[in-house]
């Protein structure tokens, strides 16, 4: 892996930890510069219809700056969109496209978009696969060629994208020695969690020694990567 600078991109102030916080936590530690970039506000993420949804995305804020601090982020913002309201739109892929430019990723980690459907019982959420799409457009072709949004700043080639929640993974990073920082990074995210953090925490850990198994790790993160150079 070349390039000393990352930038992830998800739709929720959690979707980074569940997915990546391990491999992030390793690339900060090998002194990389890793960027968080959360696209929706995380208003509605709760099933309690009498909490503000103001309310919840100010206390998601501050549960994204905890774990962003534990995981070893070096800037994390918000675009600020409603949940359920991104779309990979002509905007939205402006602003991805200026972002990108400005902080000249190597590597640019977002969710696979083409991953639905998830055994029987889960259905991929629709702002993962609008962001995930977005990504995708905002990287290859439009970042990198001047005449796509000519006033988000000079052209920046990704060398690669790493897609998380992949049903097609294709490449694992060994996590053995991070994956408890993702574990106290997801603990963050108490208004999500609730009592549930303790069973969260040891779902983290199977799968990552499931996928461990697979790459020959003791813990792992899988990713569909992509490489343009």
């Amino acid at each position: 892996m070349s390039g000393s600078t990352i930038l992830a991109i998800y739709a929720h102030p959690d979707d980074s930890e569940v997915s990546s916080a391990g491999t992030l936590a390793r690339w900060a530690r090998e002194g990389r510069e890793v960027h968080l970039i959360i696209c929706t506000l995380g208003e509605k993420g709760t099933e309690d219809a009498g909490l503000d949804p103001a309310e919840l995305a100010a206390t998601r804020a501050q549960e994204t700056a905890a774990a962003c601090a534990v995981v070893g982020i070096a800037s994390h913002e918000n675009l600020g969109y409603p949940d359920g309201e991104f779309a990979s739109v002509l905007e939205t892929r402006g602003r991805l496209v200026e972002r990108i430019r400005a902080l000249r990723p190597a590597i640019v980690m977002t969710s696979d978009p083409t991953a639905v459907l998830f055994g029987a019982s889960y259905v991929n959420h629709l702002d993962h696969r609008s962001v995930g799409f977005a990504v995708l457009d905002s990287c290859a072709p439009a970042a990198a060629r001047p005449h796509y949004f000519p006033d988000a700043g000079p052209p920046h080639q990704v060398e690669e994208i790493f897609l998380s929640g992949t049903l097609a993974p294709d490449t694992w990073i060994d996590v053995s020695d991070t994956l408890e920082v993702k574990v106290e990074a997801l603990r963050c995210h108490r208004s999500q969690l609730g009592d549930e953090a303790d069973t969260m925490a040891q779902l983290v850990r199977a799968r990552a020694a499931a996928a461990g198994a697979e790459a020959g790790f003791g813990a792992a993160e899988g990713f569909r990567v992509i490489r343009f150079v």
